[in-house]
C-alpha cells in the first residue's frame, strides 16, 4: 500500500515539475490566429451549432428497440425444442407487442425520410 503510494507521489511531482517547465521554458509570444476559434479541423464559420432534427434520434431508439428484440429472440431460437409450447406462446405474445410498436411507430410516420 506504501509503494503506490510513493508512486503516485513521484508521478504527482513529476507532472508538477512539466507544469513549471512549461510556464518558464514555453513559448511567451500570443498570435492573433492562434487565438480565434477552430472546431474539428476547419475555420469557426456560425454562432452556433445547429440542433440535429428529431428524426435522428427516433430512428436511433427505434434501432435500439428492435436490436434488443433480436437480443432476445436469438436464445429462443437456440432452445425452441426444449422449451415446448408455454415458451412458444410467451414468445408470440413478446412478438406480438414489438409488433404493436412496430405498427405505431410505422402510422406515426417514423420510417419516411422525407421531412
Amino acid at each position: 500500500m506504501i509503494e503506490f503510494f510513493f508512486v503516485f507521489l513521484i508521478f504527482g511531482l513529476l507532472g508538477l515539475v512539466l507544469v513549471f517547465m512549461n510556464k518558464i521554458l514555453g513559448p511567451r509570444k500570443s498570435n492573433p490566429t492562434k487565438e480565434t476559434p477552430f472546431e474539428c479541423g476547419s475555420p469557426y464559420l456560425q454562432d452556433g451549432i445547429n440542433p440535429f432534427p428529431i428524426k435522428y434520434y427516433l430512428v436511433a431508439f427505434l434501432f435500439l428497440l428492435f436490436d434488443i428484440e433480436v437480443v432476445f429472440l436469438f436464445p429462443w431460437a437456440l432452445i425452441f425444442k426444449e422449451i415446448g409450447t408455454t415458451g412458444l406462446i410467451i414468445m408470440f405474445a413478446y412478438i406480438f407487442i414489438l409488433g404493436v410498436g412496430f405498427v405505431y411507430a410505422w402510422k406515426k410516420g417514423a420510417f419516411q425520410w422525407e421531412e
